[in-house]
């Protein structure tokens, strides 16, 4: 049986630890059981002088927690788990031998992972007969499992927009790219001479980008404004999954980014304001080749 989600974080002093008391009450009673608390942080956050109020609260909730945890009987046939995006806040009494004590980091899904959660949130929709999802699943390094059903749900409402039967590799490619550089501003008009500027510095990162042989391939490259700041883009992606990156591919990704603002200054003899982007993600990348 699957019962009923219930909040354990309470605002009435006393509530949250009586509900802690029923949710293990429940389970020994229902054993085996599994006991799955979601989003461990806001119970289990650690604990500091100076709380008041709702945090006496919380913090009672979270001290009748693991005082269930201590006298829970190990061969009870219940099996607690608990799920954070932040373990890094969680009180160290609640990871201590015989609580909490096992950990598994789920990191973002690799090319095979991203396949497989494609195919799950494909089922939901109708693709055309020419989608190939591995394609896909290359196209989006480091995107989470939200990420992919974000990208499987925008191609749907493009194909419907466009009336469309099913979604193709082109509805599913432009979300991609929403999901990346963000939406279309085609209101957004630009006059003759920023469209030279934001055309030379795009096409900067990219012959930079084609050159360094250490760069990610180029695949796309747009003068359409996207997202808030974004006058065009150059899409740099790599072919694989990478989990290493040299000195030396670094330096080309670097060189990569600065293309842009270089191209201004060999074309117009003047650079613009376009290139604060591009600097700072340059600046961040260098920071972190000396620091980490």
């Amino acid at each position: 049986d699957v019962y009923k989600r219930q909040e354990l974080a309470q605002k009435y002093i006393g509530e949250g630890g009586r509900l802690v008391r029923e949710l293990f009450d429940l389970a020994r009673n229902k054993a085996p059981a599994i006991v799955f608390i979601d989003e461990l942080d806001a119970l289990g956050k650690a604990r500091g002088a100076g709380s008041f109020g709702g945090h006496d609260e919380r913090e009672q909730t979270l001290n009748q927690l693991l005082t269930e945890l201590d006298g829970f009987d190990t061969n009870a046939g219940v099996i607690l788990m608990g799920a954070t995006n932040r373990p890094e806040i969680l009180d160290p009494a609640l990871l201590r031998p015989g609580r909490f004590d096992r950990t598994v980091e789920v990191d973002r899904p690799d090319v095979k992972g991203r396949e497989a959660i494609l195919k799950i949130h494909a089922k939901e929709v109708k693709l055309a007969r020419e989608v190939v999802l591995h394609k896909l699943a290359v196209r989006t390094p480091g995107f989470a499992g939200a990420d992919l059903a974000n990208v499987v749900n925008e191609a749907a409402l493009l194909a419907a927009r466009r009336d469309k039967e099913a979604s193709t590799m082109s509805e599913l490619e432009e979300a991609i790219e929403r999901s990346v550089a963000g939406l279309e501003r085609k209101s957004r008009v630009l006059n003759e001479k920023e469209r030279r500027i934001v055309a030379y510095h795009e096409a900067g990162h990219a012959m930079v980008g084609e050159i360094l042989p250490e760069a990610n391939p180029v695949q796309k490259i747009s003068i359409v404004s996207r997202g808030i700041a974004a006058l065009g883009y150059t899409l740099n992606m790599p072919l694989e999954d990478r989990y290493l990156m040299t000195r030396e591919e670094l330096q080309d990704t670097l060189a990569a980014i600065l293309g842009g603002r270089a191209a201004e200054e060999v074309v117009f003899g003047e650079i613009s304001t376009g290139a604060a982007n591009d600097l700072q993600q340059a600046t961040q990348m260098a920071e972190r080749m000396v620091k980490e």
